[in-house]
């Protein structure tokens, strides 16, 4: 694997995904904030990748708008789930095989439903993480649904 190949770009070659990517300094604890400022974009634009757990502990991933938090109580609800909560670091990282910073949603370790803030797909172009920290690719929202059968969900809290 090159230095800019990692198991999501890969997937999305094999998808025939067209993709720019998208290098900045990962800052521990910076998020979407950072990304968004190093690279000068709307941090509405840029997406993460959340690894969350219903309530039998069986792993998700939740995607949604870097200037959003998710309502777990929402989400549950949405999905027809009891509850739903954020996974330990570490839990996130043997599901997903990516280290928290540079989770993608693209060639997981583990097949996961996943779920996408709505609004989400409304968007022109959206930036996500590439599978390492400080990387993230652009892509059009729809492959979200296309290569990951992503469902769209209502869950972001309003601020």
């Amino acid at each position: 694997m090159s230095r800019s190949e990692t198991p999501a770009t890969q997937f999305l070659r094999r998808s025939g995904v067209a993709f720019g990517e998208h290098r900045y300094d990962y800052v521990e604890h910076g998020g979407t904030g950072e990304s968004a400022r190093q690279l000068g974009v709307d941090e509405h634009a840029v997406v993460k990748t959340l690894v969350m757990q219903d309530q039998d502990a069986r792993p998700l991933i939740v995607l949604m708008h870097g200037d959003r938090r998710v309502s777990t109580k929402r989400l549950a609800r949405e999905t027809g789930r009891t509850s739903i909560e954020p996974c330990e670091p570490r839990t996130a990282q043997r599901h997903s095989g990516y280290f928290v910073g540079g989770t993608s949603p693209f060639g997981l370790r583990k097949t996961m439903p996943v779920f996408v803030e709505a609004s989400v797909l409304e968007l022109p172009c959206i930036y996500i993480n590439g599978g390492r920290r400080g990387y993230l690719v652009s892509i059009e929202p729809r492959v979200l649904v296309d290569t990951l059968g992503a469902s769209a969900v209502h869950c972001a809290l309003e601020d």
